[in-house]
């Protein structure tokens, strides 16, 4: 038998880059307006995709995959950068914009979304990517992140894998995003007790340290490193067990402040 045909079945697919969406509570609507709901889903992301200059998916063999409340689309490597930034950011601004004209009849519209960019056989879609791509978006830290997206008025909450962040974020080729828009965490799929990857959670308009109260599998927070030693002929610095002193100079109002700081004595004196 030819090599060649015995070593093909092992060859390693092209990579793709993909992206996951899903509507929070589709099956909760009505069924008469289950399709219009959908419509108008495609269409903001139709119109988003657009708007960052990013391929159309369905011109690819395979590259639109339908999962009924949602969709995976695929795309060429090259462009997975642009998949975190600019599409989350203006993917949660068409969604804002979509609640602000949205009729009383129709359904609120929250998505989830999960990027993710690995090996890949189209158009049968044959490789451990897109199954990935699916619990990174069933993931438990991604619905918490949606109660945080709830709570600050955005319409968005997405996960990405560990490869991508390292790829986009990390290598600094997502130019209105910066590391502290994002949260390390663990994704977990309740029925999928073998799948457990660590990923990075976002939610448009907030900072990582703002979800972390949202999510029960959050990494721990990165270690302050300890200050430098005092030398051995100076008196210690006492410690300080309560009180201290911080200045604002505008109204506090991120989470992140208000979560920890518990009694505020303020000194309403001039300086």
């Amino acid at each position: 038998m030819n090599a060649a045909l015995l070593a093909e079945p092992l060859d390693v697919p092209a990579e793709l880059a993909l992206v996951a969406i899903d509507m929070e509570k589709y099956s909760r609507i009505a069924e008469a307006k289950m399709a219009a709901a959908r419509c108008d889903v495609d269409d903001i992301v139709a119109t988003v995709l657009a708007e960052c200059q990013l391929p159309d998916p369905k011109k690819l063999p395979g590259g639109y995959k339908d999962s009924g409340d949602g969709a995976i689309l695929l795309f060429p490597p090259s462009v997975l950068a642009r998949l975190v930034d600019p599409l989350l950011g203006r993917l949660n601004a068409a969604l804002v914009r979509y609640e602000q004209q949205r009729l009383a009849s129709s359904p609120l519209l929250r998505l989830r979304a999960s990027v993710h960019v690995g090996p890949l056989s189209v158009p049968d879609h044959r490789g451990n990517a897109i199954n990935e791509t699916a619990r990174l978006l069933d993931s438990q830290a991604t619905r918490q992140a949606l109660s945080a997206a709830k709570d600050s008025g955005a319409f968005l909450a997405a996960a990405l894998s560990e490869v991508v962040y390292q790829r986009t974020v990390h290598a600094g080729r997502t130019p209105d995003l910066g590391q502290h828009h994002f949260l390390g965490a663990v994704a977990r799929v309740s029925d999928k007790p073998g799948f457990e990857q660590p990923c990075r959670i976002h939610v448009p308009g907030l900072t990582g340290p703002a979800v972390r109260p949202y999510l029960t599998d959050a990494a721990p927070p990165a270690s302050t490193p300890p200050s430098t030693a005092q030398p051995s002929d100076a008196p210690a610095t006492p410690a300080v067990s309560s009180g201290g002193t911080i200045q604002f100079h505008g109204q506090v109002s991120d989470p992140t402040i208000a979560n920890r700081i518990k009694n505020v004595r303020i000194d309403r004196r001039q300086r």
